[in-house]
């Protein structure tokens, strides 16, 4: 069983999310979000001057010139020049390495930037040593040609990460600064979002956004909520219907009461599920952490090999030896491979958050990738959670159009929600006289005249009126709620209702089938119920009158069984059993996304997204293992080729050419992680 309700958050995390108003929120965010702005900028900074100084070091170079064919540019003593210029790049384009070093070490886990640093003070000293007496030849060039390439590359990293996961930042921006609060007499002040407060009334106009979550008092309109949930059509809103925060008024004038203010709020909680999971580490993770570090220490141990190899065991000569060992450093730099699983991460989790898919946990959906069975809880899931007309079956000559004509008119003088049902099926009602319930059998009415009930089977009992027909016999077997119609006391038809099967969930057990995954049901309906459904879903396992607490026995015991299970369920009464699953998914949430039981929360509380969180899983996982071959497996080629294994038959790697190998692996890699952009959920 896994624990999902802590996760892991860094201090600029934390910032982010731990506030107590969305002022507050926004503001902590923009700083974390302005200093990895900053970090970007420094880079760019550092690369195009870096750039600029490098071009009179590379065309005074002697074996530029030579392999250019233009010897003969340059002064007397223009060495010095380039030692100098080299040593402004070292210090200033290099100094985010070496401060990468000392960090690395002080914090004893080597990795990228140790081996950079090496690289780059080895060639430093190297030419240091030339320039003092050693015979060989200086590395100059090579110095700086390194230095850009590399702060090229952490600049498209950071410019990369920075894109993946901007997504936080277009949610911050979401929310309106100012809204009009009403006063007592009705009179408007604009006000900022900050000072609202719990029950505070605020009038929103047509086109402007809605600056809290609360719930609308007057007035009616659509709503756009697309960048919010995922959903593109607009939503109608009326008084007693809850709004969003960061959601777009379209066409109409509302007041809106307010419900939750700062962290409470829906758009709030939405920041901390995505930053908490885009902090968290997942078990490829820390598999790519592990390797970069030993890679690390394969990379010094084969450098230190190649360089007494070739200066103690061949004819050449010191420089040459150098020369080899930092190729070797250069090749094996663990860069890409430090970016390939959290770019992946940052852009799974904030397509997923625009899809209203919100991930709470990284390593379960991770996991989702190996589901071989998804339950779901039956009512509000896979059905509506509400009732509905299935079938008519008239009982003598009128028609159906009729009675349900008779029996909404009745009934729309109910609040029983089967009462509603059938009200809601008639657009336009008859006159009703003389309504009066009749306590625990129905309700009853005159309708042009003519003395209407509308009752359950028991009145019927009572009165000892005998129905006889196969069809209605049928519906009640099948555990529907059937109610008959009467006039003057003579049943006319019968009108069968039941939890309304989603559309889309036939879709969705479909599909699963079609991957391979096993739809199960769990109710706490009859077993005829529970039947029923499933028939009409196509779902082959159920298991029927199940209550709350035995809901994680049936995980348990699928689990038992070899089964990697997915729980679907609505976040409160299955929330044990979402905890014991394998992933838990939260469904039919609405506006409360916290929900600490569940791995993953459906906001749009379709079935459907069932479907896309565990094909996004696969998608997701499969560009990780991309990016780890991309990011590791020109290692494996490369690293030889530096140490001089086929220098023989003439093929060699020079520092800077390995630099070069770097970059693209890391180019590669970030482009790959950015494509999981496009995928179709």
């Amino acid at each position: 069983m896994h624990n999902t309700s802590h996760h892991k958050h860094s201090p600029a995390d934390r910032s982010c999310c731990d506030t107590d108003n969305s002022h507050q929120e926004k503001h902590s965010h923009d700083n974390h979000q302005g200093h990895h702005s900053h970090m970007v900028d420094d880079f760019r900074k550092r690369f195009w001057i870096s750039l600029v100084l490098s071009i009179p070091v590379l065309v005074l170079s002697p074996m530029i010139q030579m392999f250019f064919g233009i010897e003969g540019i340059g002064f007397s003593r223009d060495v010095y020049v380039r030692f100098i210029l080299t040593s402004i790049i070292f210090f200033y384009g290099g100094y985010p390495f070496l401060k990468g070093l000392y960090d690395e070490v002080k914090a004893r886990q080597l990795g990228m930037m140790t081996l950079v640093a090496l690289a780059i003070s080895a060639a430093y000293g190297y030419s240091i040593a030339v320039f003092a007496g050693l015979s060989g030849e200086e590395l100059l060039w090579e110095l700086v040609t390194l230095a850009d390439i590399m702060l090229l590359g952490h600049w498209i990293e950071m410019r990369s990460v920075m894109g993946a996961s901007g997504a936080l930042e277009e949610l911050a921006k979401l929310m309106p600064s100012t809204a009009h609060r009403l006063g007592k007499n009705g009179e408007i002040e604009e006000v900022q979002v900050a000072d609202l407060s719990l029950g505070d009334r605020v009038l929103v106009k047509p086109g402007e956004k809605i600056p809290v979550d609360g719930i609308v008092i007057e007035g009616r309109t659509s709503v756009n909520e697309a960048m919010l949930t995922g959903e593109t059509k607009l939503i109608e809103k009326y008084a007693g219907q809850s709004v969003i925060g960061g959601s777009v008024n379209s066409d109409g004038s509302i007041v809106v009461e307010i419900q939750k203010v700062g962290k409470d709020t829906y758009l709030s909680q939405i920041i901390e599920l995505v930053s908490s999971a885009q902090a968290e580490k997942s078990k490829t993770q820390k598999l790519a952490d592990r390797a970069a570090m030993w890679l690390t220490f394969v990379a010094i141990g084969a450098g230190i090999i190649t360089f007494f190899g070739w200066f103690l065991f061949s004819t050449q000569n010191l420089a040459y030896a150098l020369q080899r060992t930092i190729a070797v450093i250069v090749i094996a730099c663990p860069h890409a491979l430090g970016l390939a699983i959290p770019l992946v991460v940052s852009v799974s989790t904030a397509l997923s958050a625009r899809k209203g898919l919100l991930i709470r946990n990284r390593t379960a959906f991770e996991e989702a990738r190996n589901i071989t069975a998804v339950v779901f809880d039956k009512t509000g899931t896979l059905t509506k959670g509400e009732f509905g007309i299935t079938e008519v079956v008239p009982l003598g000559n009128e028609q159906e159009d009729r009675i349900l004509a008779y029996a909404a008119a009745i009934e729309a003088h109910s609040e029983h929600p089967i009462a509603k049902a059938i009200a809601e099926r008639v657009d336009k009602k008859l006159a009703v006289n003389n309504f009066s319930a009749i306590p625990g059998k129905g309700a009853m009415g005159t309708v042009e005249g003519k003395q209407i009930k509308v009752v359950s089977p028991g009145y019927l009992n009572e009165k000892r009126i005998a129905v006889n027909n196969k069809s209605v016999e049928r519906l009640i077997d099948e555990g529907r709620t059937v109610v008959f119609v009467l006039v003057d006391e003579l049943p006319i038809g019968a009108i069968a209702l039941d939890d309304m099967v989603r559309d889309e969930a036939k879709e969705v057990v479909q599909k699963l089938q079609e991957m391979g995954i096993e739809p199960i049901m769990l109710t706490g309906d009859a077993k005829r119920v529970a039947e029923r459904v499933s028939k009409e879903l196509g779902i082959k396992t159920y298991y029927a009158e199940v209550l709350s607490h035995q809901k994680t026995e049936k995980i348990k015991e699928l689990q038992a069984r070899g089964y990697k299970v997915a729980m679907v369920g609505d976040g409160v009464n299955d929330a044990p059993a979402l905890a014991q699953a394998n992933v838990g998914i939260a469904i039919g949430a609405g506006t409360d996304v916290a929900i600490e039981s569940a791995d993953v929360v459906l906001v749009k509380s379709d079935p459907r997204d069932v479907v896309a969180i565990l094909s996004l899983a696969k998608a997701t996982y499969r560009k990780m293992i991309q990016n780890l071959w991309w990011a590791s497996g020109y290692n494996i080629l490369a690293l030889p080729l530096a140490a001089g294994v086929l220098a023989g038959v003439g093929i060699i790697l020079s520092p800077a050419v390995g630099a070069v190998l770097m970059s693209v692996s890391t180019v590669v890699v970030a482009i790959n992680a950015t494509l999981l952009k496009n995928y179709r959920m």
